[in-house]
């Protein structure tokens, strides 16, 4: 999910660099009725565990899911979640049914998505990401910006990516001083471009 926080404008910066470095990223495809929780990045161990990065706000989540949706580009399937348990900042996930290295291999990078009926209730501005991609922004002067393509979740505050049309993504933080207004009903947002913001987002 997406939360808007008061972060210093620094700190934006240096995450104009990250975003540089991530090479070939496509912007993911969310479905409306299942939300993202997480994202297979290796295994772990012999016995069929993994590590799984969560995209979800609080990992500790993944202790009250009985099963989750595994997508693994080629299908979706639920599977019971036999452990959960943390090291650092990854989940260690052991899935049913899946009992040996050889079985997980396969799985990096897939996806583990939950439906909305077991999603975490949300704050006050705080947002499903799915519900965020597509919307249409514009500045507070009313601009057409272009449309939410991504959202980079940085660690600290989130960072919505707009693609623009025949222009550069425009890399907006979800800060309060940036994010003005969300209006789900009429899939728009609109957002304050602070000094310089333009100038930081030309290739």
């Amino acid at each position: 999910m997406a939360v808007q926080s008061q972060v210093a404008w620094p700190y934006f910066l240096q995450s104009l660099f990250v975003y540089d470095r991530m090479v070939e990223k496509e912007c993911e495809v969310y479905m409306d009725d299942l939300l993202k929780v997480g994202i297979i990045t290796n295994t772990h161990g012999l016995r069929g565990e993994v590590k799984v990065f969560p995209t979800t706000d609080d990992a500790k989540r993944f202790l009250d899911l009985d099963a989750v949706i595994l997508d693994t580009k080629t299908e979706k399937k639920t599977v019971e979640i036999e452990t959960v348990r943390f090291f650092k900042n990854m989940v260690i996930l052991k899935m049913k049914g899946f009992d040996h290295i050889n079985d997980v291999e396969k799985l990096r990078k897939a996806e583990l998505y939950v439906t909305r009926e077991q999603a975490v209730p949300l704050g006050e501005n705080e947002y499903f990401i799915a519900d965020l991609i597509g919307l249409c922004a514009v500045s507070d002067e009313g601009e057409a910006l272009g449309k939410v393509a991504d959202v980079i979740q940085t660690g600290a505050n989130d960072i919505y990516v707009i693609r623009r049309p025949e222009a550069s993504d425009l890399l907006v933080p979800a800060i309060r001083q940036c994010v003005r207004e969300v209006d789900l009903k009429n899939r728009s947002i609109t957002v304050h471009l602070l000094p310089g913001l333009r100038e930081l987002n030309q290739k």
